[in-house]
């Protein structure tokens, strides 16, 4: 999705093909490769799931029709995968052993994300004239259970993912969402630094905060949002690449990495603060795409223009995008 986002749509295209090839027959993927070979072979559902969100994704940011219709083949065994695993209650488990045996138990954070993944599925569903109405209730159902049934999940509240991933994933929205990110703002932002990963550790990590730039930013807060993304400028090294986190107040860049979805995760909160591109609204409106009303986008009734571009060079961004310093530094 940053290859995409970055103009890079030959290279995110492979991704794509890459993982058509590895696709598991119950519509499943292993949930680690490494080198080529499969490192964990149990099956995660929100990663599988994600797959229709990345799918989307491309079609948004090239306009490419025979794209999402080449892969629908790999979407629909995802998800068909994943809602095997919908309870009646509406949550999913989470995973799969290698056996194909379910892991009982639910997590707001995979939940959540399946919920947005429901939602990307459903619209390439529809956009291909092959609508799966059981889709639309297995996503009501999944909103009411992070909506309403907070015991349905396991208790992972520690970690921010749990804290605003319903908000981000579009299944709470509106007052509720402010309320909710309110409630425990002051346990997981570090003014000035950025976002903890787990509550109580002096650890806040680039990935997090990029998320917490994406949450705000879909619920209209784009002036908090740059704020935050603008603490992060720091983390950044010569190269372009950031470090995973920092440790606080003793200021240590900790673990000594600069994984590639770290900068993924800038790039996808930059395209959203920029706001010119075709994908800067995924994450802002769980019914519609591209300023179209997801239906009319998906039924046929003008597909909008799609201009294959870059990201534009944050440097030259507008002032009420990201002041000058932000611009420099991310």
């Amino acid at each position: 999705m940053a290859l995409d986002a970055a103009g890079l749509h030959a290279a995110a295209a492979r991704a794509y093909e890459w993982l058509a090839r590895r696709q598991r027959a119950d519509g499943s993927w292993a949930a680690s490769y490494r080198n080529g070979r499969v490192e964990d072979a149990f099956t995660d559902a929100n990663f599988c799931a994600y797959a229709a969100t990345g799918i989307w994704h491309h079609f948004l940011a090239t306009g490419d029709f025979d794209f999402l219709s080449r892969h629908w083949s790999t979407v629909e065994p995802a998800i068909e995968c994943v809602l095997g695993l919908q309870r009646p209650g509406g949550e999913i488990w989470w995973a799969r052993d290698a056996r194909g045996q379910p892991w009982p138990g639910a997590l707001v954070s995979s939940c959540s994300s399946i919920h947005k993944s429901l939602e990307c599925a459903i619209a390439a569903a529809i956009r291909l004239g092959h609508p799966r109405p059981r889709w639309e209730q297995a996503r009501r159902a999944l909103r009411a259970a992070l909506r309403g049934r907070p015991t349905a999940f396991e208790p992972k509240d520690r970690w921010a993912m749990d804290w605003y991933y319903p908000v981000l994933g579009g299944a709470i929205r509106g007052p509720d969402a402010d309320a909710r990110l309110a409630g425990r703002w002051g346990e997981f932002v570090v003014e000035g630094l950025g976002v903890r990963c787990v509550a109580d550790r002096d650890w806040i990590t680039v990935a997090e905060s990029c998320e917490l730039v994406l949450t705000l930013d879909a619920l209209g807060r784009s002036r908090e949002a740059r704020t935050v993304f603008g603490w992060l400028r720091r983390l950044r090294v010569s190269t372009g690449l950031y470090w995973t986190g920092v440790t606080f107040p003793d200021g240590e860049r900790w673990p000594l990495e600069r994984p590639t979805w770290t900068s993924a995760a800038v790039l996808l909160a930059a395209d959203a603060l920029c706001g010119a591109s075709p994908t800067a609204g995924l994450f802002k409106h769980p019914e519609r795409a591209h300023g179209c009303h997801l239906l009319e986008l998906t039924r046929g009734q003008g597909t909008p223009e799609h201009v294959p571009r870059r990201l534009p060079s944050l440097g030259g961004v507008r002032e009420d995008v990201v002041d000058d310093e932000q611009a420099a530094s991310a």
